[in-house]
């Protein structure tokens, strides 16, 4: 039973790598590259999660879950130990910045719209400068304006001011959008994934619904394309304005507080499959 399980599993993992594989050759990674960071992954996850009474799991019990020699597991965790496979999923400078251009009330308008702001400003403190110094600590405003404008989510307008246009950077050359989608589109799929299949309790299952159809003519596909597009943007702004409700609810008590805090976000995506 548990061969057949596994088996099944082994199967869809295929399925699931195929697309991966195929954006990795594009950037001139092989198996041999793809290979190793797996490893890393493997002996990380084994270190880190399965270890008793708080502490790491030992080498040994690596070793016999992993499958990997108790040598290699030493070469791999003295890498992780310093800091040559470590990855951080986190939000960039750009998404900081609009983020918070479309969520402090500093930088909105009476109706809760972002203002268009000077890029920098003698007389007040409502400027693009400004912003980036909350949201991007020391990194030069001129850098971060030249990255947003390339990246098409703001403009300038004829008065010499910066609108936004959009909440988010969309990476423009292909490594950006490769990196881009798998910190923060695979790897959140993922999570939610791995959540779910270890979830007893119904109560605690993450939101993860796809839907799917057979019958769409091919000349319709420009259509839904775009009608999903606008419709997945529409909702996951509705849930960005939602975290935005709860983030300022409490903000003058984030720095004092004992509370704890978690990353939260949510994902949806648009698929064909020929």
């Amino acid at each position: 039973m548990k061969d057949s399980v596994q088996r099944q599993v082994l199967s869809a993992l295929l399925v699931a790598l195929r697309p991966i594989a195929k954006m990795l050759l594009r950037s001139g990674i092989g198996y041999r590259e793809f290979n190793e960071i797996s490893k890393s992954a493997f002996v990380d996850v084994a270190t880190k999660d399965y270890g008793l009474r708080g502490r790491p799991t030992n080498i040994s019990r690596v070793a016999v879950m992993t499958g990997l020699t108790r040598k290699e597991i030493r070469r791999i965790r003295d890498k992780i130990a310093g800091g040559e496979e470590s990855v951080v999923a986190r939000s960039t400078p750009l998404g900081e910045v609009l983020h918070r251009w479309y969520s402090d009330k500093t930088f909105l308008s009476e109706f809760g719209y972002p203002l268009d702001l000077p890029f920098d400003s003698d007389t007040t403190s409502t400027s693009f400068t400004s912003l980036v110094k909350r949201s991007a600590g020391d990194i030069p405003p001129g850098a971060l304006r030249t990255e947003l404008k390339r990246t098409g989510a703001i403009e300038e307008t004829p008065e010499g001011l910066l609108r936004p246009l959009a909440r988010g950077a969309l990476a423009k050359d292909s490594h950006d959008k490769l990196i881009t989608g798998l910190v923060r589109g695979i790897y959140p799929l993922a999570t939610a994934i791995a959540h779910n299949a270890e979830s007893e309790n119904d109560d605690d299952l993450w939101i993860q619904r796809t839907v799917s159809t057979r019958s769409i003519r091919n000349e319709d596909l420009t259509r839904i394309r775009r009608v999903s597009r606008d419709r997945l943007e529409d909702l996951t702004e509705s849930i960005d304005d939602l975290f935005v409700a709860y983030e300022t609810l409490h903000s003058a008590d984030v720095e004092n507080t004992k509370n704890e805090y978690s990353s939260v976000g949510l994902g949806v995506f648009y698929y064909e499959m020929k």
